[in-house]
């Protein structure tokens, strides 16, 4: 059976590692993407014993390295089947008038521009061959502002937009282009958001239980797995505990 060539871009944690580990397992090659060189041959070692692997190294707010990681594929690797547009993060968690610029620059150019930047490199491919799918990584924040969400709900209502604009844009081309929203994940999120703060980080998943990484990868596999007349186009997931952005069900 042909194997699909999929690309994730920040598959070294979270959701991006959770689904490189599950597309490894139900036929898929893999271009695993990421910032931390170490932690890709880690996990090339690890999904190799399940399928051909191959890692690309840059950050994705650097338009000129993603262009050049993406020139240095070998021309086995360079027919994507799959983009998994992962990468993104959020940083702190302020009202806009203290907000730090430092925190929107990055947000902004991780979530909306390096998403952008990515998708140019894989999109023309596709379109040649027309055929392909590209799963854009959003949240319930591009769906629903909360307070002190103002940023980074921005930059995740921008890629709820850049999803329905690539999918009218490419739809002459036969490509499908899922949005997968997800709500309150346990990862390295709140982490990353709260800057190493493990107190605060770890006081957002308690009181219910959240959704896992895993849970997302099982989406996105139910995703790829649909018959070629079939688009599952826009897609949010919330823990059982949750009924939206800020309405979750806790216990005492």
């Amino acid at each position: 059976m042909h194997k699909r060539i999929a690309l994730i871009t920040g598959a070294t944690s979270g959701i991006g590692l959770a689904t490189a580990h599950l597309l490894a397992k139900n036929n898929f090659k893999l271009i695993i993407c990421g910032r931390r060189k170490d932690r890709l041959a880690r996990e090339k070692a690890l999904l190799g014993d399940f399928t051909e692997v191959h890692t690309l190294t840059f950050d994705v707010r650097d338009q000129q390295a993603v262009k050049k990681a993406f020139e240095s594929l070998p021309d086995n690797w360079k027919a994507i089947d799959v983009l998994i547009n992962n990468a993104g993060n959020a940083h702190g968690l302020d009202p806009i008038q203290s907000g730090d610029v430092r925190d929107w620059d990055a947000m902004i150019d991780i979530n909306v521009k390096g998403l952008l930047y990515i998708s140019k490199e894989v999109i023309p491919g596709m379109t040649t061959r027309k055929s392909g799918h590209i799963i854009n990584m959003s949240s319930i924040a591009g769906k629903e502002v909360y307070p002190n969400g103002n940023v980074y709900s921005a930059s995740k209502f921008a890629v709820d937009a850049l999803t329905k604009g690539m999918r009218m844009d490419l739809n002459p081309f036969g490509i499908k282009v899922t949005s997968i929203n997800p709500g309150l994940v346990e990862t390295e999120f709140s982490l990353v958001r709260f800057k190493g703060d493990q107190t605060r980080a770890g006081s957002v998943y308690k009181g219910f239980k959240p959704l896992l990484a895993d849970d997302i990868a099982n989406v996105i596999l139910f995703v790829l797995q649909q018959p070629d007349h079939v688009m599952l186009a826009d897609i949010t997931v919330f823990p059982t505990a949750q009924a939206s952005s800020t309405l979750v069900k806790k216990e005492v």
